[in-house]
């Protein structure tokens, strides 16, 4: 169709990757007697069957993929590392070239891969940004025209005349994204750099994608934050292990990723069964999530209280021990942080001895939103160090509804959705 601006048909991309098989180092002497032991093998059988070299093996970054992208769709793109998200990018940016399968754009696109790709250490920010941009495939009116807005957008200009070989990595990637986003491309595509930035500027960059999108130009976006990605974007992709498993909109991307993130249940016990003395001076024991009468559960409704119980075998004193807990929810946001003894004095935390303790918390009812939610136990001596901590061990869905309504609630804005009581006065009386 004419408003398809990239078209991906059957993408693949091989890498050929290299195993040591020995772990002292190799001499001339033993590269010398493999090629000489090669030699021999063909000479004695120059029409015997070839063995595959066991030290090389084929790697499939990208498997298979196909999609097609309309003009003004934001595109998200999410998956594990090394799930072949940035292979992806480089090949529609055209820095490398695919295995197999093809790809069509249509229109001029503009590549953020990588902090600093374009840029040469020794010239200046100034410089740089003419240098970039006619890499990017600018004229030099056009950076003249754009100049000033691109220093505003990036913040440098106390360091426009200094040698981008002393900026920080944040002011390397804040020119980087002013100059390609004011390139004003069909297409930008944009890697998981962002990160790199700070708070504000990440706010700043997400704004700029989204006026870029309302103008109908294309974005394709690589990123871990799923609220970004949701915020941002109006369609997307999930690869896994080179390929794709699953397309749609933002929230059934991000929801089918995070509940494939991982083997997480509502509850989780450790290898270990016994306390001798090669084990650990702390460890968890076990997580568990229950409701108001025991019962282990990993589906609630919002107006019940949800019990999480940690159990942790302690082998010695720790005299300012805390045992904790994050809850996040589906979308990635840290929902809180809490620790035993939050309401304890100071005096009180050398009670735990050796033993076998176990901690419950309750989760209020009619306070969280409808979701998944993810729990991470830790453990830690305050201010000190951390003992362990076990990212997204046991998890658990939050589905919300209302007291006496017969209407269905499936969602609140927000990252809680408490149900208050309201105190209402008739001040016309």
């Amino acid at each position: 169709m004419s408003d398809t601006v990239i078209q991906v048909e059957n993408l693949g991309k091989k890498y050929i990757i290299g195993h040591q098989q020995q772990e002292r180092y190799t001499a001339l002497r033993d590269v010398m007697a493999n090629g000489a032991k090669s030699l021999g093998q063909r000479l004695l059988k120059p029409w015997g069957k070839r063995i595959s070299n066991p030290a090389y093996e084929e790697f499939w970054a990208l498997k298979d993929v196909s999609f097609e992208v309309k003009q003004g769709d934001r595109i998200g793109i999410i998956g594990r590392n090394g799930a072949g998200k940035s292979t992806l990018l480089k090949i529609l940016s055209r820095i490398t070239e695919p295995t197999t399968g093809r790809i069509r754009i249509k229109g001029r696109v503009a590549s953020l891969l990588e902090v600093g790709t374009g840029f040469h250490p020794e010239l200046t920010g100034r410089e740089n940004i003419y240098l970039n941009g006619a890499i990017l495939g600018m004229s030099k009116a056009e950076i003249k025209r754009k100049f000033d807005e691109i220093v505003d957008f990036a913040g440098i200009e106390k360091f426009l005349d200094t040698p981008v070989k002393r900026y920080s990595s944040g002011m390397y990637v804040r020119l980087a994204f002013a100059v390609a986003a004011h390139l004003e491309p069909e297409i930008l595509i944009v890697d998981e750099v962002l990160a790199v930035g700070d708070a504000q500027f990440q706010k700043k960059c997400l704004g700029k994608m989204e006026e870029v999108g309302q103008e109908g130009r294309t974005v394709l976006f690589v990123s871990h934050n799923m609220v970004a990605i949701s915020t941002l974007c109006t369609n997307a992709i999930l690869l896994n292990q080179g390929r794709k498993t699953f397309a749609g909109t933002p929230d059934e991307v991000c929801k089918n990723y995070l509940e494939n993130a991982g083997s997480a249940s509502a509850q989780w016990s450790s290898s270990i069964v016994s306390d001798t003395s090669d084990n650990p001076t702390i460890y968890l024991k076990s997580v568990q999530v229950k409701d108001r009468v025991g019962c282990v559960r990993a589906d609630f409704t919002n107006i019940e209280p949800i019990i999480i119980e940690v159990v942790v075998n302690i082998n010695k004193l720790f005299p300012r021990l805390k045992i904790g807990l994050e809850l996040e929810s589906e979308w990635g946001i840290k929902v809180f942080t809490i620790f035993h003894n939050d309401l304890d004095r100071n005096s009180e935390w050398y009670k735990l001895g050796k033993g076998l303790y176990k901690f419950a918390v309750t989760i209020p009812a009619c306070l969280l939103n409808s979701a998944t939610y993810y729990v991470s136990p830790c453990a830690g001596e305050h201010q000190v160090k951390w003992l362990f901590k076990y990212e997204k061990l046991v998890k658990f869905n939050v589905n919300f509804q209302i007291f006496n309504t017969e209407f269905l609630v499936k969602k609140r804005p927000g990252v809680i959705a408490p149900i208050l009581k309201w105190e209402v006065n008739n001040l016309s009386i």
